[in-house]
């Protein structure tokens, strides 16, 4: 056995801390490196001849302490008299180990604060870490977070399901906001969280600003936008992406039935709305509707009357019949939503909005890495047409300039 093996299988027999007696070996492994080091950066053995009048010699050393996850390491940096000797075992400046800069990283876009963190650390490592030294740790999550939000898009996404979630934030008081999340499917198919914004609650006038920002970074062009049944959801999107269509979630308007009929109908009501979604063309699809207007009008007027007018119930068969399924409802983010909020039951708030930010974009970075290249279900097979349905909106701006915003 290895000096190591032997200490530990020593320390099992006498019950001893195993971690201290990694460190110890840790800790004697680095400064041999870092006399290794110096002795092939000169090119001779320590008192060997060879050095004498070489017009360089090794000088001492200075004593440096470096945070491990084992524990505090005594590390002795050796010198060079002429000091061009520069060593690459430990970074300089640093006084921690990656693994420890990637917990604390880890921690911070999670939306745990420096303070915290720093309390967390020195109960974990037995040290203490000012907030300075935690922060200056997560300068690159801030950097993710800029260059996320200004981050160019794809000129052309197919679709943008737009979704807000509530999560509990603090403004001096704790109160649940809303997270307006875009995610978009582009002509390849590929997913991408495109934006999001923060704000007390949701309106379709936030929305708008959020769209506009997708604008503002070079999205040009939208066949449809995909969402509840705000109200003022299509004029906002229509003031933005005057071409593009809009789909009603047919998910919620099904619940917000359901929720406005007897329990004794529901059963059947909801059979009977589900014929309307689930044809596969537009003549089909109006046959079911009129025979559920016929059915049930006389016993809830208002309600058939509101499904009968909405415009954006059925826009969802003007597409592929591969793809139309992806289309008429929100679930695709409404499932990444619910993530987002199983992630958020680990923390009871956020301190501030920089937190949740941090939080969500470390989670927005890993559902666009994950979905890059994958594509969703039917869009390869789609793809021809919806190349002919961009051309075919590219006509309609060209012939009409002055409707472009």
């Amino acid at each position: 056995m290895n000096h190591l093996t032997t200490d530990l299988a020593q320390a099992l027999v006498e019950n001893r801390d195993i971690k201290e007696i990694f460190r110890e070996h840790l800790e004697h492994a680095v400064n041999q490196l870092l006399r290794n080091e110096l002795t092939c950066f000169l090119d001779y053995e320590p008192y060997d001849a060879k050095g004498v009048n070489s017009g360089n010699s090794r000088n001492g050393y200075y004593s440096r302490k470096f945070n491990t996850e084992f524990g505090e390491l005594s590390i002795q940096v050796p010198r060079d008299r002429n000091g061009f000797f520069e060593q690459q075992t430990v970074a300089p400046y640093k006084r921690n180990s990656d693994s420890l800069e990637e917990v604390v990283i880890h921690l911070y876009k999670k939306g745990v604060t420096t303070s915290e963190i720093a309390d967390l650390m020195e109960k974990m490592y037995g040290h203490h870490y000012s907030k300075q030294t935690i922060s200056n740790f997560t300068k690159m999550v801030e950097a993710d977070i800029e260059a996320y939000k200004s981050s160019p898009l794809n000129k052309r996404y197919v679709c943008v399901y737009l979704d807000a979630t509530h999560i509990p934030l603090r403004r001096k008081t704790v109160a649940k906001e809303a997270v307006y999340i875009a995610i978009g499917i582009d002509e390849d198919g590929h997913k991408e969280v495109l934006d999001f914004t923060i704000a007390p609650t949701e309106s379709a006038m936030v929305w708008e600003e959020l769209i506009q920002g997708l604008k503002a970074r070079g999205l040009e062009n939208v066949l449809l936008f995909i969402s509840d049944g705000l109200s003022g959801m299509t004029d906002a999107i229509h003031r933005v992406y005057p071409y593009a269509k809009h789909q009603t979630c047919l998910v919620h308007i099904a619940r917000n039935i359901n929720g406005k009929a007897r329990v004794s109908d529901r059963e059947e009501i909801a059979d009977d709305f589900k014929k309307i979604h689930q044809a596969t063309d537009l003549e089909s699809a109006q046959e079911a509707l009129k025979a559920f207007e016929k059915k049930w009008r006389p016993s809830y007027k208002k309600l058939v009357d509101n499904l009968v007018q909405n415009n954006q119930l059925l826009v969802f068969l003007d597409f592929p019949e591969c793809i139309q399924r992806s289309l008429y409802s929100t679930n695709l983010i409404e499932g990444f939503n619910a993530q987002i909020k199983r992630y958020t039951k680990r923390k009871e708030q956020f301190p501030n909005e920089e937190s949740l930010e941090r939080f969500l974009v470390s989670i927005f970075l890993d559902y666009n890495q994950k979905f890059a290249m994958r594509c969703h279900r039917g869009f390869k097979k789609a793809k021809p047409e919806i190349i002919e349905m961009f051309e075919e909106q590219l006509a309609k701006q060209q012939s009409t300039p002055s409707l472009t915003v």
